[in-house]
């Protein structure tokens, strides 16, 4: 059975209406409560004519026929109460990066063809600059914060368009093809639309299955286990990603309480922790090493009672098996789960380290329909078969990318009939069915006609003491064609030769695979999700 993401969220709430569902800083809202600002702002969008403009099966599929808003914020519970307020209205809402700059803003928002937009205060006077270059964005929602700018010319407060509109349920036929857009993050090219069907991002990353991996059968089974719901979760990385809304929506929708931390604008490891001590939270996810490193460098500094945590998951990237250790000392009872996915899979596997298995990482258990694709795209490697090929899903997968027909036939190709999602990663199946995975295509390199691919590089130097975080690129080579640069940020007031980390390599990858040089920087840039941002690597590459 297909869902609307609407429709589970009545569901839910209908069940538990008055269990906390959404904390921020002082604000706790119950689940009834969040049906009705969802609601209200779902009409305030319909009174002003964005909705529904042609349905699913009039279109294409790199298509929309749904007006589109845009959510231009920080974490907070407005951040979610948008996004299902739009899906009540049929509106399409979409992730803004907010460290885009003006001309990447203008560029997105024209992509998406934005009739609308949710935006935090603090970007109004980005915003009001570039608003000239929009002719197309009608209706602006401004969410009031500490910055003291005014509303724009034209604005409407969130909280008063809430106050002024119906808390009814609007009187639409829900559909589970209305679409889930998420933009690419950009970090290895252009930010491209992804449109899913939502009753297939539910599946694939919002907790549409079972703990046996199968689908739930029907409204009822889910509603019983929010029923039986209750755990509290702290998804700390951006909501403008989306690992972190996926495990918000997972947990809204199996009736469990959401927490957002105070400190929402950059990454403070005290208030994370603390968050998760004061509201006795079961669940936190971080983005990988970047949110990694901070936290338990807070550790040391400070005791916490992290006593209620059971799960800690690392989204967007993954977790390096030195600082799995450390977090299993910290927190002995805790379970580690890398998740891995892409904009384009959804969830396509995990790896669970704990105190008794001990840490690994880069391998995953696959997910239903997660499979490895030969290089050709041909065929589907058996486990066991030690060709190099792309990570890849089948079944519920996206439609395609908006307004890109091109991209779409390379991203999602049949084979035998099949579709599939290939969002560039290399990977390849082990006899026993598990999956290692290397990184992206777009990072690899090439080096005296070996693949060489960075994560593997990054992973390796990571196990020095004395490196902070590390980004591996390729520059051209006379004598390669590429080589591997390191582009290292160490910890404060430690120094270490480049020769000291070509032998930590040494212990950990082959010869061929090391670095040939080393760029120290003061801080390697990352996304706020924690990924690398291989563009701005490969420029430090070739001037390093």
């Amino acid at each position: 059975m297909d869902f609307n993401l609407a429709q589970l969220q009545e569901a839910v709430a209908e069940t538990v209406p008055d269990r906390e569902c959404l904390v921020f800083r002082e604000r706790r809202f119950s689940f009834g409560e969040v049906t009705d600002r969802t609601r209200r702002l779902a009409n305030f969008l319909l009174d002003r004519d964005l909705g529904l403009c042609r349905e699913r099966d009039e279109l294409q599929p790199w298509e929309s026929g749904q007006d589109h808003l845009a959510l231009y914020l920080h974490n907070g519970n407005e951040y979610l109460e948008a996004m299902l307020g739009a899906y009540k209205a049929r509106v399409a809402p979409f992730n803004v990066n907010y460290r885009y700059v003006e001309q990447e803003l203008i560029y997105l928002l024209r992509d998406a063809r934005a009739r609308g937009i949710v935006y935090a205060a603090t970007f109004a006077p980005t915003l009001d600059k570039i608003r000239s270059d929009l002719p197309d964005l009608e209706i602006l929602i401004q969410v009031a914060d500490d910055s003291g700018n005014p509303l724009l010319s034209g604005a409407v407060d969130y909280e008063a368009a809430l106050a002024s509109s119906s808390a009814d349920r609007p009187d639409l036929q829900w559909s589970p093809d209305d679409l889930y857009i998420l933009y690419t993050g950009g970090t290895t090219g252009t930010p491209k639309g992804v449109l899913w069907r939502q009753a297939d991002i539910f599946v694939t990353a919002m907790g549409g299955r079972r703990m046996d991996g199968t689908e739930y059968p029907d409204l009822e089974s889910i509603v019983e286990r929010a029923r039986a719901g209750g755990q509290r979760s702290v998804p700390c990385p951006p909501f403008m990603h989306g690992a972190s809304h996926w495990v918000a929506f997972l947990n809204l929708f199996a009736g469990h309480t959401v927490v957002v931390q105070n400190e929402v604008r950059h990454l403070d490891p005290d208030d994370i922790l603390s968050t998760v001590e004061r509201e006795k939270a079961n669940g936190l996810l971080i983005g990988g090493d970047a949110f990694a490193r901070p936290l338990l460098d807070q550790l040391r500094r400070k005791s916490y009672d992290l006593s209620s945590m059971r799960v800690l998951a690392s989204g967007g990237a993954p977790l390096a098996k030195g600082y799995k250790k450390e977090f299993l000392e910290h927190i002995p009872q805790v379970m580690l789960l890398d998740a891995i996915g892409s904009s384009e899979s959804g969830a396509q596997g995990q790896h669970v380290s704990t105190k008794a298995t001990g840490a690994e990482t880069g391998k995953f258990a696959p997910n239903p329909g997660t499979c490895v694709l030969s290089e050709d795209l041909a065929r589907v490697l058996a486990p066991g078969d030690p060709e190099i090929g792309w990570f890849a899903r089948k079944g519920r997968v996206p439609l395609g990318y908006l307004g890109d027909p091109d991209k779409t036939t390379r991203t999602f190709p049949e084979i035998d009939g099949v579709r599939y999602t290939v969002p560039g990663d290399r990977a390849r199946t082990g006899a026993d069915g598990i999956i290692e995975v290397y990184g992206r295509d777009s990072a690899t390199i090439t080096s005296g006609g070996e693949k060489i691919f960075a994560e593997e590089v990054e992973e390796a130097l990571k196990h020095h003491p004395a490196v902070y975080d590390a980004v591996v690129a390729g520059r051209p080579s006379e004598r390669w064609g590429q080589e591997v640069v390191a582009i290292v940020q160490l910890r404060e007031g430690v120094q270490v030769s480049g020769e000291e980390l070509r032998e930590e390599c040494g212990r950990h990858i082959a010869r061929y695979k090391h670095p040939k040089a080393f760029v120290f920087v003061e801080k390697v840039v990352r996304s706020p999700s924690g990924k690398a941002d291989y563009r701005w690597a490969k420029l430090k590459a070739e001037g390093g």
